[in-house]
């Protein structure tokens, strides 16, 4: 894992404050901060299988066997035709084929145990697939689960997307009493661009109280207690990011005879600051 600070990283900070500080009107609520310390990068620079000292593979159909709670049909695997570091890329990788009882492969990887933090920004910066039944995800859950298990523990949704929608991604909170189909969520749509044609840094900043949802430059929301329907469980414990292609599943339903495979989805780089 490589660990450095490029030049234009306070620039997107300072960027990124100025054009809500604009956007904002004066009743807005907003809690804006510069987070710039970097904590934790990874690159993607080295071919081959993600970093083994910050990612886990998640295996499979999930614990149950019932596609992770979502209906998904693809089983998760660690084979490099679904999942690797190639030319400064991880590309996550989706495909049609039956293995494992299932019609579609794909791959999820984790930061469990390796790399949890409570509080910070966190961001990727991806291209996205398309296609009906296609879901590309980079989310969070909070490292009690074992103990406190979903959605008890927590759940933020750094971005997820629809693969029948290009122009669209959104961002949710889950907790006791918002979560599955009433989770807090807001979605952010493109007029000049799409998820599969350009790679768009999705992030959120996390602190007390708060949860800041950015695309880009653009802060296009924020979540507090307020807004809660149920008990706040962010504030008590780290959480540990996830990434994963999904195919099928409740959010997009299942693929039709327009969904093109393989898909990928590509990762330039993962960071976190504090």
């Amino acid at each position: 894992m490589n660990i450095y600070i490029k030049n234009s990283c306070k620039s997107f900070f300072l960027f990124g404050t100025f054009s809500l500080l604009l956007s904002c009107s004066a009743d807005e609520k907003q809690t804006v901060t510069t987070l710039d310390k970097l904590v934790l990068q990874d690159e993607f620079s080295v071919d081959g299988a993600p970093d083994s000292a910050l990612w886990n593979y998640d295996i499979g159909k999930g614990p149950g066997g019932d596609g992770w709670g979502n209906n998904e049909l693809q089983y998760y695997t660690d084979r490099p035709e679904n999942i690797k570091v190639e030319n400064g890329m991880l590309k996550i990788t989706a495909i049609q084929e039956l293995y494992m009882g299932s019609g579609y492969t794909s791959a999820r990887i984790t930061t469990k145990g390796k790399f949890e933090q409570k509080y910070g920004r966190f961001e990727a910066r991806m291209k996205l697939p398309s296609g009906k039944g296609l879901w590309p995800a980079f989310w969070m859950l909070g490292s009690n689960i074992d103990i406190n298990s979903w959605p008890q523990c927590g759940e933020i949704d750094i971005m997820e997307n629809k693969g029948s929608q290009p122009l669209t991604v959104s961002g949710a909170l889950h907790g006791p009493g918002y979560s599955g189909g009433t989770a807090i969520t807001k979605s952010y749509s493109f007029t000049n661009s799409r998820v599969d044609t350009d790679f768009h840094i999705y992030g959120v900043e996390w602190g007390p109280n708060y949860v800041n949802f950015y695309i880009d430059s653009v802060l296009y929301n924020q979540i507090t207690p307020e807004d809660a329907t149920g008990e706040w469980v962010f504030n008590s414990n780290p959480f540990y990011m996830l990434l994963n292609l999904a195919v099928g599943g409740n959010f997009d339903g299942a693929p039709n005879s327009n969904t093109v495979f393989p898909q990928e989805m590509l990762i330039d780089y993962v960071r976190v600051y504090q």
